[in-house]
């Protein structure tokens, strides 16, 4: 059955993304490839054991990819119009919620308890929002 396998998300600078994905949000390096073309072919995931076809991590990467031009670099932070376009999934919230804000992450709001889970909306490095849930 077909799924997705990575969304591309375009960034100004590979290795301060590079740095922000798995340092500060914890996710894990899966490639990061030189093209002939100057660029390289960078991706990360979430990491959470079990949830993925290969058990280790989640099925779904982020492509992290330089802009190549102004439209592109137009592009950094809002691709998805200032709305919530990335949902990362936990099993515990309370630990990742102080973990992430420990890392210098940027919540916009104080965590709320909801009849779908807990939830707190942040921003990525050049923001991108996110919720962090735990669903119920």
């Amino acid at each position: 059955m077909p799924y997705i396998a990575l969304a591309t998300l375009v960034v100004d600078d590979y290795d301060k993304a590079l740095a922000f994905y798995t340092r500060a949000l914890g996710f894990e390096l899966i490639e990061d490839t030189e093209r002939d073309d100057g660029s390289r072919w960078v991706v990360v995931r979430p990491r959470a054991a079990g949830s993925g076809p290969s058990g280790s991590a989640s099925p779904v990467g982020l492509l992290l990819a330089r802009a190549k031009n102004d439209a592109e670099r137009a592009s950094i932070g809002v691709q998805t119009g200032g709305r919530v376009g990335f949902f990362l999934h936990t099993e515990d919230f309370a630990r990742d919620h102080a973990r992430m804000r420990a890392a210098g992450v940027r919540f916009l709001e104080e965590p709320r308890h909801e009849p779908y889970g807990s939830v707190a909306v942040f921003e990525d490095l050049y923001g991108n929002r996110w919720d962090l849930i735990q669903p119920a």
